[in-house]
């Protein structure tokens, strides 16, 4: 193939980077399986994702593999040499999905510009239903594994429910998104419907209304399964509350902040702060709030802000405002920042890329806080 057609022509240039990839990785796991496959493939990317889909605690690879339910027998097998996968990220693995994710809405860009599709605001909004439904389809993985505790035969069972754990789960509402939107844009264009934002939008709040009418269902009718609704409530009110506050004071102090953006970073702004709230509720104020159980935070980013303010803070503080908090200001401080960044001028020069490059920033956030959200107002 010829460099210089591949260089000129990005959508070939990611193919090529893509199918590079894909050789590389295969071909490390044949002649390298125990660094390459073992010891960072499995171990960071699969093995949890393999573990979390059979409810174990950890996944153990030691000559064969297995799984373990039980935390003291995970941390046995790792000091014994074993390569032990557990359910959840890590640091390795974050950067790894960060470097992935930006890799294929780069893909996803040159797609929509080969298709002569253009996303601008009506479409990003059109796109929100569907992030609050990623959060919800994962949900229902949840709902799974609490049957499988109590002995019920779950609804999803391995393989089918890797694609409904992260971050596989992405993928999987990714392929209904691009595949609602380029039906929908399909549709506007042979005149069937008048307009391809609407229509796309109308087909987020479907699914997300029978995902989210399953799990009510769930709530009133099975009993391992709860309904606690000021989650819900206190959430969303919230995080509305501390989004439009940043927004408003942002436009009175610095009005160049929101001038590229407009509603679309007031989006932006409720998306992450909706995890950020839904993240403190559960961690810090679960049994005030009125529910049965509390939750440890999964990401390295929460648990070590969570490490650093006990650390500093006095005990008497941390009883009276509990130790996650600050995680909720830097999801109000991280996506001002980026709104910041997206002034008129480089949205003017880059509209399809500037927007999905936001539908990424408010998925990241409102995908894991939802699911969050609705796992505390269900009780699993």
């Amino acid at each position: 193939m010829d460099s210089r057609a591949v260089t000129d022509n990005p959508e070939r240039a990611w193919l090529a980077t893509f199918a590079a990839g894909i050789v590389a990785v295969v071909g490390g796991s044949i002649a390298f399986t125990r660094t390459v496959w073992d010891g960072f493939i499995w171990q960071y990317f699969w093995g949890p994702v393999y573990a979390d889909a059979h409810k174990a605690a950890c996944a153990i690879k030691d000559g064969g593999l297995s799984l373990e339910n039980s935390q003291t027998a995970c941390v046995a097998a790792e000091r014994g040499g074993a390569i032990v996968a557990e359910p959840g990220y890590t640091i390795v693995s974050e950067v790894g999905y960060m470097v992935v994710g930006l890799f294929f809405v780069i893909g996803v860009y040159l797609l929509l510009r080969r298709l002569d599709i253009g996303l601008d605001r009506s479409m990003f909004f059109a796109l929100v239903p569907f992030m609050l439904f990623g959060g919800a389809l994962r949900v229902v993985e949840d709902a799974t594994d609490a049957a499988a505790s109590v002995g019920v035969e779950p609804a999803i069972d391995y393989p089918l429910n890797t694609l409904f754990i992260s971050p596989v789960i992405y993928f999987t509402v990714f392929g209904v998104a691009l595949a609602s939107l380029l039906a929908s844009v399909e549709l506007a264009n042979r005149g069937v419907v008048v307009s391809a934002e609407r229509t796309l939008g109308y087909v987020g709040v479907t699914v997300l209304s029978i995902t989210i009418g399953y799990l009510g269902f769930l709530g009133f009718t099975v009993e391992y399964v709860g309904f606690y609704p000021q989650v819900v409530i206190l959430t969303l009110g919230l995080a509305t509350l501390f989004a439009y506050g940043v927004y408003a004071a942002a436009d009175r102090v610095a009005p160049s902040i929101n001038n590229g953006t407009g509603a679309v970073g007031l989006v932006v702004l409720w998306g992450q702060a909706v995890d950020g709230v839904a993240n403190v509720l559960i961690s810090d104020w679960a049994g005030a709030i009125g529910l049965p159980i509390s939750y440890s935070p999964k990401h390295p980013a929460n648990a070590f802000i969570i490490d650093v303010t006990q650390t500093i803070l006095p005990a008497g503080i941390l009883e009276a405002t509990g130790a996650s908090w600050p995680f909720l200001l830097v999801k109000l401080a991280f996506p001002l920042a980026i709104v910041w960044l997206f002034s008129e001028e480089f949205i003017e020069e880059q509209p399809g890329y500037s927007y999905l490059l936001l539908v990424a920033v408010v998925a990241v956030g409102l995908g894991p806080g939802s699911r969050d959200m609705l796992r505390a107002a269900l009780g699993i």
